[in-house]
């Protein structure tokens, strides 16, 4: 009688309806969304030949475009994840006047309309903008050259590292550092062999999301960048030209591409937060 009470009080503190039907509407919602626009898109490019492939991916445009995506998406990763440390550091670690808003702000790349944020950012590194006519000083031009892609990509990746890492600083036990300090350890050794181990899975985990989130961003670059052919020419701009040019097997063939390369970056990502969670410490 206990086991048929037990039965009876697990299936009724359900509170949505059953595994088949929230099943089903699952897979229902991930097929229109995302499953049947996916295969649409490689059944688009599968009526391309081996040689028409091959001519496509062996185009020096193609070529100099996908460099320049994945080279400039793996620079802003990695200077988000140094700065992106450092925000969500002051962030968590600091009181002071102002940090609600500045919280705030780091959440700006996220409401923010992507093709606002390239004028904005075309407008302030362009060699009349505020910051671009002091760096031109200097011989450095931002903006309409490849570096203007990676500040774009900056500012656009950044959130992702820092809400990473927010709760993980939250959650450090501050009494090992303090334990640390009590043994003679100096604040560099505190931090790099009691804190920063912790950060490091996390910190890979951001950085991985913000590669991966950059690397297909378009909007934001657009204007930036200037569309100069094989200097400043993205994977997401061929694909437009192509659909300009009425080359949907072409667009669809080099979208499919950027696809599985995606889904290769969201699979290690997710294995690399399992792999954090079998390695987390038991609290």
């Amino acid at each position: 009688m206990t086991g048929v009470a037990e039965k009876k009080r697990k299936k009724s503190a359900s509170i949505i309806p059953g595994f088949g039907l929230t099943l089903g509407f699952t897979v229902l919602y991930l097929s229109l969304l995302v499953l049947i626009p996916l295969s649409a898109t490689f059944f688009k490019a599968a009526h391309l030949t081996w040689p028409q492939l091959r001519e496509i991916f062996t185009d020096r445009q193609v070529l100099l475009a996908f460099r320049l995506s994945f080279v400039s998406a793996a620079e802003a990763a990695l200077v988000n994840v140094f700065f992106g440390l450092l925000v969500a550091w002051v962030l968590v670690r600091y009181r002071f006047p102002g940090r609600g808003l500045l919280d705030s702000m780091v959440d700006l790349p996220f409401a923010l309309p992507t093709a606002v944020a390239g004028i904005a950012l075309t407008e302030i590194y362009a060699s009349t903008g505020w910051v671009g006519s002091i760096l031109d000083r200097f011989g450095i031009q931002v903006a309409y050259t490849p570096l203007g892609i990676t500040v774009a990509l900056i500012f656009i990746g950044l959130p992702f590292v820092v809400r990473t890492l927010q709760p993980v600083i939250e959650d450090l036990d501050h009494e090992v550092e303090e334990a640390a300090a009590s043994l003679g350890a100096s604040r560099w050794q505190t931090f790099s062999k009691v804190i920063f181990p912790a950060l490091l899975p996390p910190l890979f985990t951001g950085g991985s999301l913000a590669f991966a989130r950059v690397l297909g961003e378009y909007g934001s670059v657009i204007f930036i960048s200037g569309n100069m052919p094989m200097k400043t020419e993205i994977v997401p701009l061929i694909i437009v030209s192509k659909l300009e040019q009425y080359d949907y097997a072409g667009a669809t063939a080099v979208a499919s591409a950027m696809l599985v390369l995606s889904f290769t970056l969201l699979l290690s990502i997710n294995l690399l937060q399992k792999w954090v969670g079998s390695r987390a410490p038991i609290r």
